[in-house]
């Protein structure tokens, strides 16, 4: 059974702009899978079907095999990392407050949480005791970026949704937020479903990769199979036109 899965879904905006239209495809447990495409690509609101911020308006969405029009939507987001592009964080909370507000709704008791939040900021690399204290604000990209990851994880959520994540920051710290999601990723086996723009982060950070372009899916597959048989002209356009992709991905 898959962890997640898309089975023919349309969306259709109210406006009458379609931004999705017959795309299907499935995510194994423990899979990360990269959806890269333009901006209007369809790929965000492909990824909002999961924890049903979009309803879509044909086919459906699935999670750990039962539709998501059937989860009640609340209870579905509490078991779903999410991480917007932004990252999200509460700017009037401190990051200890950030981190546990999915345990808070659950209703873990205070020292589990606390105990939780430590777990995470060390995790993600952050000093508890240096950051917890700390408001968003005075924190630079990375380590709000970080502070985000650990909020997601803090509850154990089997599945985790990122939008664009590394999309705001400078090169450099994107590069070594690379390598610690590599080293979350090996470490925890999320299901994980990332949204980007960039194809060389995709070929990075990903078991495969679903390329789309106006709401439809062109190509899904693993890194090597999209250079050895690109299946669209426009994916041949995006290796083509992206420096610095790995000759040889090397597997997660």
């Amino acid at each position: 059974m898959a962890a997640l899965e898309v089975v023919e879904v349309g969306k259709t905006w109210p406006d009458g702009t379609r931004a999705l239209s017959g795309v299907s495809f499935a995510v194994a447990a423990g899979e990360t899978l990269a959806l890269v495409g333009e901006s209007g690509s369809g790929k965000t609101t492909l990824l909002r079907l999961f924890n049903r911020l979009v309803e879509p308006t044909s086919g459906e969405a699935r999670v750990a095999g039962r539709p998501a029009a059937e989860l009640d939507p609340i209870a579905l987001r509490r078991r779903i990392g999410y991480v917007p592009q932004d990252g999200g964080l509460l700017p009037h909370w401190r990051v200890e407050r950030n981190v546990e507000l999915v345990p808070r709704l659950l209703g873990w008791d205070r020292r589990r949480r606390g105990e939780r939040m430590r777990e995470m900021l060390e995790l993600v690399g952050l000093d508890p005791d240096t950051h917890a204290g700390r408001y968003p604000a005075e924190l630079s990209g990375g380590q709000r970026q970080r502070v985000a990851f650990a909020r997601a994880l803090a509850a154990d959520p089997p599945v985790v949704l990122l939008d664009e994540p590394f999309g705001a920051l400078d090169a450099l710290t994107r590069l070594e937020l690379h390598r610690q999601f590599l080293d979350l990723k090996r470490r925890l086996r999320k299901t994980t479903v990332l949204v980007t723009h960039d194809l060389g982060e995709a070929f990075r950070l990903a078991d495969r990769i679903g390329v789309m372009r106006a709401g439809r899916l062109l190509q899904l597959g693993r890194p090597e199979d999209l250079v050895a048989a690109p299946a669209h002209d426009y994916v041949r356009e995006l290796l083509a036109l992206r420096t610095g992709l790995p000759s040889n991905p090397a597997p997660a």
